[in-house]
């Protein structure tokens, strides 16, 4: 069953969220009479985050609430009617307000399936439709896609470095607000996470719900050995002791004599969980206190503002950890604080004439955005992903077509029927109209797993990744450099 959605909880319009400067280019497309000029925006990314070689695409199931959802009503109407300008007069006219009133979107959007491992500059969304519609959805759009995407790939990142072992998401307490705790349990959980610690998320996504108790539930009591005993008592189907909050090793030794006490009651001690000092030899010398007990079973869980890196480490000396608590840095997304996803337009024209394709030029080739209306195609063989090509859905790709690294032309790969394929950006919205199956959650998150599975395991790792080959055809390609050519030379003729 489908939850609810993050949007959900706002319980009002949300059309609003957006740039003021959308609202002023919207108000001027209505005065020019080019608000029904039809468009074509593509939303993107430039670099993989992380430093890494692959990025999860997340935040689908947002924008499919925020777009079905889309209205201003009478109270985001009023609000625009009271803005005044410079000149203290009114910003919009009233005319442009009642045109508002009645805007829905009627357009089409294809995007790529939440949990898609996709690379810089492949679309994640394109979306087509009246010019005014596209660019009022610019701003929304790309906060409901870059920070999901950003935290689910953290969460990828950190579940491939504890190996296949539970990760536990429990970093609400460090999160960027409500929305911001709400989207990285539900992002986490698409990239791996077994659990999280957020009540409210649990509800809402039915993602699964774990913890124990902290180092205050210790000091409440006189003694450690008493505070273990209670907790084993009130919850005696629930224990993971935390047992640093005085001396570790003596922490896990009072745990061990609750644990033989739990075994008289015909329970178990399910783990200890270890947050802070040196892990790994705190854990080794846990494991085998514990092992000699009798308690070969229960586990160990390790936190203190662990990622990726640090797991790696703690895995290479040894440590005996078998369960991973990761909050902070999970998250926030630390060491990047976002994702530099953007929304360019690429394609635009007259009802019933023929297309003028667009791209943002720049003096950095990396900057220099795509024209056309595009889709990426993916190359697989039996066993993994080979390489992807974006093209123009009016120049389909075929046999004997060639594709451009379009940062080194030397670079190219010729497509032959030998290989299969699939096109990655699929319909979600046809005419306003949403025509895309949403899958749940579990469903989301196996299809993550199974489609990191299918990479090479260079792009994965954390230092120096492979680059994974994204080509353009060649006629887009070319209609690239001839677009780059054509508008220097303009420009320069205009200076002279």
């Amino acid at each position: 069953m489908k939850k609810d959605s993050i949007l959900k909880i706002y319980n009002q319009s949300l059309a609003l969220l957006t740039d003021f400067y959308e609202m002023t280019m919207s108000f001027g497309y209505w005065k020019l009479n080019l608000n029904n000029k039809e468009s074509v925006f593509h939303l993107f990314f430039r670099r993989s985050p992380f430093q890494g070689g692959f990025t999860i695409a997340t935040g689908l199931e947002s924008v499919i609430d925020f777009v079905q959802n889309f209205h201003f009503d009478e109270s985001d109407l009023a609000y625009l009617e009271k803005l005044l300008g410079p000149d203290k007069k009114p910003y919009f006219d009233k005319e442009f307000l009642d045109y508002l009133s009645k805007m829905k979107f009627t357009g089409q959007i294809d995007a790529v399936p939440e949990g898609t491992v996709v690379f810089p500059y492949e679309p994640i969304l394109r979306i087509q439709g009246p010019l005014i519609q596209c660019q009022i959805l610019e701003s929304a759009l790309l906060n409901l896609i870059n920070f999901p995407t950003l935290i689910a790939t953290k969460a990828a990142r950190i579940c491939l470095a504890a190996k296949g072992e539970p990760v536990l998401e429990f970093g609400l307490r460090r999160a960027q607000g409500i929305d911001g705790a709400l989207s990285a349990s539900r992002a986490a959980y698409i990239g791996g996470c077994n659990s999280t610690s957020n009540i409210l998320a649990g509800k809402l996504f039915d993602i699964p719900v774990m913890g124990t108790h902290a180092h205050s539930w210790v000091m409440v009591f006189d003694d450690e050995m008493e505070s273990f005993k209670a907790y084993a008592t009130a919850l005696p189907n629930n224990c993971v002791f935390l047992v640093d909050t005085y001396d570790t090793i003596e922490g896990v030794k009072k745990a061990i004599e609750v644990g033989h006490w739990l075994k008289k009651q015909g329970k178990g001690l399910l783990g200890i969980r270890l947050d802070s000092g040196d892990l790994a030899d705190l854990s080794i010398r846990s494991r085998e206190l514990l092992d000699k007990a009798g308690f070969k079973d229960s586990f160990i869980v390790g936190s203190n503002e662990l990622d990726e890196t640090i797991i790696s480490e703690l895995k290479r000396q040894g440590a005996q950890i078998n369960v991973w608590g990761v909050g902070t840095n999970l998250v926030t997304g630390k060491n990047q604080s976002a994702l530099d996803v953007v929304y360019k337009l690429s394609a635009i024209r007259d009802p019933g004439k023929d297309w003028q394709y667009k791209l943002k030029l720049s003096e950095q080739m990396v900057k220099v955005s795509n024209p056309g209306i595009l889709q990426v195609k993916r190359f697989y063989d039996e066993y993994s992903y080979l390489f992807d090509v974006m093209y123009d859905i009016n120049d389909p790709l075929q046999e004997g077509s060639l594709a451009i690294d379009p940062f080194d032309a030397t670079k190219e790969k010729l497509i032959t029927n030998e290989l299969k394929s699939k096109d990655l950006l699929v319909p979600i919205f046809i005419k306003g109209k949403l025509v895309y199956k949403q899958p749940t959650l579990n469903e989301v998150r196996d299809y993550t797993s199974k489609e990191l599975n299918r990479f090479h395991v260079g792009i994965k790792r954390f230092l120096n990744p492979h680059t994974y080959y994204v080509g353009m055809e060649k006629t887009i390609y070319d209609k690239k450099i001839d677009l780059i050519k054509h508008i220097r030379q303009s420009s320069s003729k205009k200076k002279l």
